[in-house]
């Protein structure tokens, strides 16, 4: 269903069976991920009268593949962080991946080895150990170079040879990238790769400018970071941590 059909429907809502619908603005579903590898401290200590918290651990982080997720290693020998927090350290940076460390996106495919670290006898829990992982996650990010990275879509163009200068040069200002071109069936085919956040309202456009000959087809590729300039919009939107690109 594209962009016009769901204006129809919304029109129709409204006129014949008088819903107001709440409608927003298309969501792009960003990710965030670490380019550098980096190795980090999380130490959480909380005295309040009664029986403390404490949980200290060191986590070295690497960048994994794309697709490949969350990775995690238990890397600790001598007993430094007790087994039965292991568990917890691993929970706890799962929970922060969640949230990511820019804009509150998905932090992904990142691998992530517990190798050091130490514990308190009596105030030591697995609630300490989660809070230190997250906390080892968060200084990691200082370091790591972390970014945003969004969905990166394949776009092909059909439309009149005509029309071709022009929507080439929609796909540039959308800041995508030509792949290629070919005769097919009387018409030009355009192979693209644009961000999904440059496609909304395409559709319009694309009417527009071919006179209502051109159509397209668009279909996930794959992710890709964001220009520095766009990232720092993007955080900004978010209140998000800028310190941490």
């Amino acid at each position: 269903m594209g962009e016009l059909h769901l204006d129809i429907i919304i029109d129709r809502m409204k006129r014949e069976f008088h819903v107001e619908a709440t409608v927003g603005a298309p969501q792009v579903s960003y990710r965030e991920a670490f380019t550098k590898p980096t190795k980090a401290q999380g130490k959480f200590i909380r005295q309040s009268g009664g029986k403390g918290q404490y949980g200290d651990v060191w986590i070295e982080f690497t960048p994994n593949e794309e697709g490949k997720g969350f990775e995690f290693e238990d890397a600790i020998v001598g007993g430094v962080v007790p087994r039965e927090y292991i568990p917890a350290v691993e929970q706890g940076l799962k929970e922060s991946l969640s949230n990511g460390v820019l804009a509150g996106y998905p932090l992904v495919d990142l691998k992530a080895k517990l190798y050091d670290g130490s514990y308190h006898e009596v105030d030591s829990s697995e609630a300490a150990f989660k809070v230190a992982a997250s906390l080892a996650l968060r200084n990691a990010a200082k370091s790591a170079a972390p970014v945003i990275l969004e969905p990166i879509m394949k776009v092909d163009i059909n439309v009149p040879e005509e029309y071709m200068g022009d929507i080439m040069g929609q796909v540039t200002a959308r800041r995508g990238r030509v792949d290629g071109m070919e005769s097919r069936s009387g018409a030009e085919v355009i192979h693209s790769y644009v961000p999904l956040a440059e496609m909304f309202g395409y559709a319009t456009t694309l009417r527009s400018a071919s006179q209502g000959r051109g159509t397209f087809t668009m279909t996930f590729d794959h992710y890709e970071a964001v220009p520095k300039s766009i990232q720092a919009e993007i955080i900004k939107k978010n209140g998000g941590n800028p310190s941490a690109e």
